[in-house]
């Protein structure tokens, strides 16, 4: 069977680099991992592309972080299973990181595409969540969340302020909402104006890869969509499957 990733290059090659050291033993139980300028060098990223890399492997139990002492190996979770797919980490990560920005909250109307996985007619009132996130200072990586309005309601998705422990968990503390699972349908195409100016390019031809990732509850409904979009010549398509 396949097991097919979208992996930006920066933050998530990182994390599953460090999954891989610590699935082989390389990383034991307890011990420390490299400083935060250690990792910045060893992969030639920013320390907020580190930064976020962490928080990642924090939230999924492979790492405990100690403020002042550093990143230390927790093990292998349970759900080692639930890697750095692109539309899991948009729905875990944090907002209050140094290379995110929030440009817009509310309600919106939902364009055909999350309107067909909602099961909704198009222009339907939704509850959507942008935000652009950077490497080096240059957007690599725009986020869309749409949310259901029964859904949003009684939380702060719709709400421009910056929701610091992201939207998995903010809508388990609020809604006792829990994802179960998550599909994701990869396609290459051409930026949109919109897309365009958000992602700093003025070229019409400019291609992207976008990610549209649907979250299912246990009970099979869709509770969020994420919609990701990555400028095409800053990140890749690895697959990898057994060949017999």
């Amino acid at each position: 069977m396949s097991s097919l990733e979208f992996a930006p290059p920066k933050y998530a090659r990182i994390v599953q680099a460090i999954q891989a050291r610590i699935e082989d033993g390389t990383y034991p139980v307890g011990q420390m991992l490299p400083s935060e300028s250690q990792l910045v060098r060893e992969f030639g990223s920013g320390r907020s592309t580190v930064v976020r890399a962490l928080q990642i492997l924090s939230m999924h139990g492979w790492i405990e972080r100690e403020h002042g002492r550093g990143s230390f190996v927790k093990g292998i979770p349970a759900q080692a299973n639930e890697r750095s797919r692109a539309g899991a980490s948009a729905f875990d990560a944090p907002e209050n990181a140094a290379d995110t920005t929030i440009t817009r909250a509310g309600r919106a109307d939902a364009p055909a595409a999350v309107a067909e996985v909602l099961n909704v007619p198009q222009g339907s009132p939704v509850i959507m969540r942008q935000r652009v996130i950077s490497d080096e200072g240059a957007p690599s990586e725009l986020v869309t969340l749409w949310f259901p309005l029964d859904v949003a309601s009684g939380t702060d998705l719709g709400a421009t302020d910056v929701i610091a422990i992201g939207a998995r968990e903010h809508l388990q503390a609020v809604k006792q909402i829990r994802p179960a699972r998550i599909v994701e349908r990869l396609s290459a195409r051409l930026a949109t104006a919109d897309e365009r100016e958000l992602l700093g390019s003025s070229d019409e031809g400019t291609p992207v890869l976008g990610i549209l990732a649907s979250v299912f509850d246990a009970g099979g409904d869709v509770v969020a969509v994420a919609d990701i979009v990555l400028p095409g010549d800053l990140h890749e398509l690895e697959d990898s499957y057994p060949a017999t």
